[in-house]
């Protein structure tokens, strides 16, 4: 039985299993498990390919700590540039919508940011709509289950300042090469985008004025390849559009604007 104390035997499975990061990987989960049964278990699941985030049940976001249940997207680094983008721009926000909300790590982190909102997040995704209930709870949010905008209080229309849509944009033929661990764990729904990767991305964009208020946002995350068609998407909608990257964080984000009333 491994021991609480034995980092060296923990690392040592790890890196059996193939993990590169062995060493952070270790400190995380002997920091996390309580009792050497539940050590064993967490290295045990580790080992078998499933993602850290849900090993441990919570994910690093935004300098949040946000809980990530088995079968829930696990919110990704990157995607910390969309909630960096939407602040920027409409920093005075007082209704916010995390749309494909996976976890509700973006709602969650917008409005430990903005203070006091009104929060919604809305995933197609049962186990999604649950998790994201317990992230965005304490910033008195409002979970919703269905197929994006059809999810919604029909009272948000016209009022939303910020439109957080973390859209699925894997193409159908390459979710196949995606790792192991998104392929096998994560929800098909939440990484297949459609034959080109937009298909989601072209229904948030038709909607979206509809939701936004005058000077709201809809932010979207696409790749480098499919960045391009996704502007003008957004443009073609009548938003005022832009493209922000973060090399960085190997990050696109297309920002859709609605236009304040003269």
């Amino acid at each position: 039985m491994l021991s609480l104390s034995d980092t060296t035997a923990v690392v040592s499975a790890l890196r059996t299993a193939g993990c590169v990061f062995a060493e952070d990987e270790a400190e995380l989960i002997l920091a996390t498990a309580r009792t050497p049964e539940e050590l064993a278990t967490m290295v045990d699941r580790r080992a078998s390919g499933q993602p850290l985030e849900h090993v441990l049940g919570w994910a690093e976001f935004h300098g949040l700590r946000v809980l990530v249940e088995p079968g829930v997207f696990v919110p990704r680094r990157r995607t910390e540039f969309l909630v960096d983008q939407a602040l920027a721009q409409v920093p005075g926000a007082s209704v916010v919508v995390d749309l494909c909300c996976g976890s509700g790590a973006v709602g969650a982190a917008l409005a430990a940011a903005l203070g006091d909102i009104e929060l919604h997040a809305a995933d197609i995704d049962p186990a999604a709509v649950g998790c994201a209930r317990r992230n965005i709870a304490p910033y008195g949010g409002h979970a919703h289950g269905g197929d994006l905008f059809e999810a919604l209080p029909a009272a948000l229309r016209g009022r939303v300042g910020i439109l957080a849509a973390n859209v699925p944009y894997v193409p159908s033929g390459e979710v196949g090469l995606l790792p192991a661990e998104a392929r096998e764990h994560e929800p098909l729904v939440a990484l297949d985008g459609g034959g080109d990767g937009l298909d989601v991305l072209r229904r948030v964009a038709a909607e979206a004025p509809r939701w936004l208020a005058p000077g709201g946002c809809v932010l979207v995350e696409t790749s480098e390849r499919q960045a391009e068609a996704a502007v003008e998407t957004f443009a073609h909608a009548g938003l005022r559009t832009r493209l922000t990257v973060s090399e960085e964080l190997y990050a696109n984000v297309v920002i859709g604007l609605r236009d304040q009333v003269v």
